[in-house]
Parts: structure tokens; sequence; C-alpha cells
């Protein structure tokens, strides 16, 4: 069975401890604590977890403000988030589903049934792997458009090697991703402008390869919002 990361975010350390010792009884779900919001987004953003416990009354940074910023990160947009709260009236837990998390944990909980809570609100990995995949085409889009805004920079003499250095960052990331999700043909068309742009630029023969590589990866690109089963 596949690790499930667990960050959990509380400012009190008695209670991290506990869910700590709690999620333990699980081998499977691997567990990192947070004291801070503020400490959250720096581990959400360098441990991606599959599921985040956020408390909701903690100084400085609550609970929806650090639900917030997570959203504002692509890294961490689509992470689930509980919200393990005393503050369990049905108002109060319709303004915190309002807020587009994926539940609520009352405290205080029960430490031998948190393991089966946190359980419920994972989502399948197949149903992770769908919002991965959205994400990659969003990036898709937006690539498309800085790639072609680079190729019009390429006429402009003065800016046209900075363009070409933004055409091989973007073609060398796409070319490893591409497959992963589904869309070998651009991997394939990203590597081709990869190597065009590695064998040469400046002479008129590498610039037409060069062009006609940029070329069929847009095209690769435009057609990649078409779904397809993988």
């Amino acid at each position: 069975m596949t690790a499930v990361r667990v960050l959990h975010v509380e400012d009190e350390p008695d209670i991290r401890e506990v869910v700590e010792i709690s999620l333990s009884l699980d081998p499977n779900l691997v567990t990192r604590s947070c004291s801070s919001g503020h400490e959250a987004l720096m581990v959400a953003d360098d441990w991606p977890p599959d599921i985040i416990l956020l408390d909701v009354m903690m100084p400085v940074m609550d609970g929806p403000a650090t639900l917030a910023r997570l959203r504002d990160n692509s890294k961490t947009a689509n992470i689930p988030v509980v919200f393990m709260t005393a503050c369990a009236q049905a108002s109060e837990l319709e303004l915190f589903r309002s807020l587009g998390i994926a539940g609520v944990i009352a405290k205080p909980f029960d430490p031998m049934t948190l393991v089966d809570s946190v359980r419920a609100f994972v989502r399948p990995i197949d149903e992770r792997f769908d919002v991965l995949r959205a994400v990659f085409l969003k990036r898709v889009g937006n690539d498309a458009t800085a790639l072609m805004k680079h190729r019009c920079a390429i006429k402009d003499g003065k800016a046209a090697a900075v363009a070409m250095r933004g055409i091989k960052d973007i073609a060398h990331g796409l070319a490893g991703a591409g497959g992963i999700f589904g869309y070998s043909e651009i991997s394939d068309a990203a590597a081709a402008v990869e190597h065009a742009i590695f064998i040469g630029q400046g002479n008129s023969a590498s610039d037409i390869a060069i062009a006609r590589a940029l070329g069929q990866l847009l095209l690769c690109m435009e057609t990649s919002a078409v779904p397809r089963k993988q």
C-alpha cells in the first residue's frame, strides 16, 4: 500500500504529540507536524502532503488564513485540507465548508479512531492523479502562451538569446513531464525542440529546424486539451 503523507498543523504541543502517536497506529501514514501556519506553508511547499490536518484557532495566522495561502500556491492548491476545531456548531461548520475544505474533525477527538477519520478524507490515488493531470494541463496552456511570445521575440535580435533560453527551459520541463500524464507526444515534441536548440543556433538550417520543432510542439500542446484515456 502506498504511504500517505499527512501534515498536521497545531500550535499546542500536547495535541501535536497525541495526533502523532494516534496516526502512528497506521504504518502507511507518514506524519509531519508544524506549530504554525507560516511553518506549514514552507513544509507543504517542500514536502507536498496528501492531506493537511489544520487547526482553526492559531495565533498570527489562523486556519482559514493558512488555507487561503495554500490555495494561492499552485503546488499546494489542490491538497485536501481538514479543519480540526472545537468550534463545531452548525453555523460554523457551514462557514468552514464554504471555504472549500474536505471536512472537519471535531475536538476533542478519539485518539484510537483518528486514523479512520483521516483515512476517510484521503482521496484515492487515481483521483489525486487526475488532479495533478489537470494542473499539468493548466501548465501546458500557460507554457504555450509563453512559447508563442518567445517565438515572436526571436525576430528581435536584442531579445533572441533570452527568448531561446526561455524556449529551451520550457521544452526541458515538458519533455520530462508530458509522458507521465499520458501526453507522450508533448514529451517527444518538446525533446525535439530541446535537441534542435542543443545542436546549435545562428545558421539558417539550425534556425529552420528549431522553428519547425517549436511549431510541432505548439500543435501538440494545442490538441492536449482533448481528453484521453490512460
